[in-house]
C-alpha cells in the first residue's frame, strides 16, 4: 500500500510539473496575450452594443456602466 501511495505522489507531482511548464510555455509564447486581447475587444464591442441598445440617448461615458435609472 505504501508503494502505491508513493507512486501516486510521483505521478501527481510529475503532472503538476508538466502542467506548469506547459502554462509557462503558453504565456511566454504570446498566445495567451493575444487571446486575452481578443477577448477584451469582444467584451468591449458587446458592452458598446448593449449600451447603445439600452440607452439610445447620449449619456456621459463615465455613466455608461451605470443602470439607466441612476443615469437619469
Amino acid at each position: 500500500m505504501k508503494l502505491q501511495n508513493m507512486r501516486d505522489n510521483i505521478v501527481a507531482l510529475s503532472a503538476l510539473a508538466i502542467g506548469t511548464l506547459a502554462m509557462a510555455g503558453v504565456v511566454g509564447s504570446g498566445a495567451y496575450a493575444q487571446a486575452a486581447g481578443a477577448e477584451a475587444r469582444g467584451v468591449h464591442a458587446l458592452s458598446t452594443i448593449m449600451v447603445e441598445t439600452i440607452c439610445p440617448d447620449q449619456v456621459p461615458t463615465t455613466l455608461a456602466a451605470v443602470a439607466t435609472e441612476v443615469a437619469q
